[in-house]
């Protein structure tokens, strides 16, 4: 890893924890006999010693979070950073109570260093909201869960936010000893980067509801909203599943169909965070109404709810059932539950063209309901995304292992990703003295 030590020309958008920031915009190549690119100035921004200092930070927890129990000698040969520069940051990861003290090392030769590791006394509350219920959880900064719990909702934003809010008054009581470092909330929809204000969530119907200013009022902690799809491709990064590569989307399937994208190491939220959207994408006009107003988009064909519709279509007098409910009949081998769920795998699958021909990605994920039955239903999806190939092969097909945990633990992840950088720190210094406190 190259060290960020020297001026460099960053990406100030860059949100891809542990890596240095990438230029916006595109080198255009110059015929030269020197081979030197052109680069065009409006869209770069020299590093400044703050912007330099935050990247060293987050290269130097990244690599504590990675490889720990880690010796700060180690932290400088996989850095590229000077011995010093590793130890100014890490006596300030310590203080900070970011990164802890442990065992010291025996070694057959020469000192024997303590070894550092993240501090697990320091916890995140996590939600992850959904039209339905929310699950509200606490995990420390491994991603380890600690608590968790299941919290029903209903239609009106002020009483399901105030059931959160209770739930996690409980989980915080609960954890005396433990030191609260913010909260992480993964969304059914869009997040205004800036306003941290829902901007699209067709399926939640809460409007402009100020989510984040009513939990950090009564919990005074610091919220980030997150997408659900953002929040589990996070997950993804986080834990080194996704190491090498560098292009990929991934799809959430629950009530709606949601997309989060991975393109040249960087998670792409795009200036109104709008982008992964595939769900709404109309594939076919003369389909059902969709809950952003349009007709035949992509979610009311592939989404959870549509195989709970297509179910109903084929047993009209069964009491209704949930998606749970739906997975466990076709395990049993019910015929028209099978049905019901094989139509939503082909038509998740075709949809994934609008993916293919879009990005071209080096790995597909999904998540979601439809995942925990992939062994029956994964090879319809496989079938139909090699049918409907532009050109060439197919890109990978996967799905997480960690279910709806995954957006649980990118919400944490996004809380210490915001919080953890040299600037970012010091502006949270500031919020705490003006309005709440960002950890108690």
């Amino acid at each position: 890893m190259q060290a960020a030590e020297q001026p460099a020309i960053l990406n100030r958008d860059s949100h891809k924890w542990g890596q240095p920031a990438k230029m916006k915009s595109t080198t255009r190549s110059v015929p030269t006999t020197r081979g030197i690119k052109r680069i065009d100035l409006a869209y770069v921004q020299l590093a400044t010693s703050e912007s330099a200092r935050d990247i060293n930070r987050d290269v130097v927890l990244e690599i504590i979070r990675s490889q720990q129990p880690v010796a700060r000698a180690d932290l400088a040969r996989a850095s590229g950073l000077q011995p010093s520069t590793v130890s100014a940051i890490v006596e300030q990861l310590i203080a900070e109570k970011w990164v802890k003290e442990g065992a010291i090392e025996r070694r057959p030769r020469g000192r024997h260093p303590t070894l550092l590791a993240l501090n697990d006394g320091l916890v995140i509350l996590t939600a992850d909201i959904r039209p339905k219920q929310a699950i509200v959880a606490l995990l420390d900064l491994n991603g380890r869960f600690l608590a968790r719990e299941v919290v029903p909702l209903v239609s009106e934003p002020e009483s399901s936010i105030s059931k959160i809010i209770s739930c996690m008054k409980a989980m915080r009581a609960g954890y005396p000893n433990r030191s609260f470092e913010g909260i992480g909330i993964s969304m059914p929809g869009r997040v205004d980067s800036e306003s941290q204000r829902l901007i699209l969530a067709p399926n939640l119907k809460w409007g402009s509801y100020d989510i984040k200013s009513d939990i950090e009022k009564e919990m005074r902690l610091q919220v980030e909203l997150t997408n659900a799809a953002n929040a589990a491709l996070l997950a993804e990064l986080w834990s080194g599943k996704l190491d090498g590569i560098r292009n990929a989307v991934l799809i959430t399937v629950s009530e709606g169909v949601g997309g989060a994208i991975l393109a040249n190491g960087q998670i792409v939220t795009s200036r109104s965070g709008l982008a992964g959207e595939f769900g709404h994408s109309p594939i076919d006009p003369t389909g059902p109404q969709c809950g952003c107003g349009q007709h035949g988009c992509w979610e009311v064909f592939a989404s959870s709810t549509a195989a709970l519709r297509y179910y109903a279509e084929i047993r009209p007098e069964e009491a209704s059932v949930n998606i749970h409910e739906l997975l466990h009949l076709a395990e049993e081998e019910d015929p028209a539950a099978i049905t019901a769920l094989t139509r939503q795998a082909t038509c998740l699958g075709r949809g994934l063209r609008l993916v293919t021909v879009a990005l071209s990605p080096e790995v597909i994920l999904i998540a979601g309901d439809i995942t925990t039955s992939w062994a029956r239903f994964g090879p319809i999806v496989q079938a139909e995304l090699e049918a409907t190939m532009l050109a060439g092969s197919a890109p990978q097909l996967g799905i997480t292992n960690d279910g709806e945990f995954a957006r649980l633990r990118g919400a944490a992840a996004v809380v210490l990703q915001r919080h953890s950088g040299y600037q970012r720190s010091g502006s949270k210094v500031t919020r705490a003295k003006t309005s709440h406190p960002t950890r108690s």
